[in-house]
């Protein structure tokens, strides 16, 4: 089993003058989860090198089983030191694909054509693609062969208006994921700030938040069984 992990490579939060990028949580626990089962993991992203990580994911409140896994293993470190080019990215050569979050996405993963594109190649194909806590931004210009939004009509989840309250960035961000998804017809649900939310629909995969990056990823690799 081959899955493409696509992350971002946009790293200043806004005008704050502060640093954003992937989430490390949202990437090392599906990572891992996948791995483990033996599933070959390309990472890609837009302008391929060195993925950025968000310095808030990397404090020690933050940290996880898998990020501290991740802090010890030089080899997924010097994977993403060295990241794919996203437009070298063929859908035909995975099985599915897997976006992690973090403010970046919001900037880049959302106008990104080779990104857009992507995803319409692997929903096309009914491949899973999976997408977690802000990854699912990169769905906000993705369409179906018939031209609709692709998340029109679909269960989907993402991080929440009150999510992005707590962190003090909704006046920061291009938009909100809560708000995209139900402006494109996405039948959006949540639950609790911070708990445990991923939704299925068809060959589509959602999590809510961090929290919800392990099983999300779970979801994915039981559809490719």
């Amino acid at each position: 089993m081959k899955v493409l992990f696509v992350l971002t490579s946009h790293d200043k939060l806004g005008d704050t003058g502060n640093k954003t990028g992937f989430w490390i949580e949202e990437f090392a626990s599906p990572y891992y989860k996948l791995l483990d089962k033996g599933v070959d993991i390309t990472v890609a992203t837009p302008k391929g090198g060195k993925a950025p990580i968000d310095p808030n994911s990397d404090t020690e409140d933050n940290q996880t089983e898998a990020t501290r896994r991740f802090h010890k293993d030089e080899a997924t470190q010097k994977v993403i030191n060295n990241t794919k080019v996203l437009s070298d990215m063929k859908a035909e050569d995975f099985d599915a694909v897997f976006y992690p979050g973090g403010h970046g996405p919001l900037w880049d993963l959302s106008q990104d054509r080779d990104s857009i594109s992507l995803i319409e190649s692997f929903n096309a194909a009914n491949k899973p693609i999976g997408f977690v806590c802000h990854a699912p931004a990169a769905l906000k210009n993705v369409k179906t062969s018939n031209g609709e939004p692709l998340v029109k009509g679909k269960k989907v989840t993402g991080f929440t208006n009150s999510e992005e309250e707590a962190v003090q960035l909704t006046e920061v961000v291009p938009f909100l994921v809560e708000d995209m998804l139900k402006e494109n017809g996405g039948i959006y649900s949540k639950a609790g700030d911070w708990e445990e939310h991923v939704l299925v629909d068809g060959n589509l995969v959602t999590g809510q938040n961090p929290a919800s990056s392990g099983l999300a990823a779970e979801k994915l690799l039981g559809m490719l069984k």
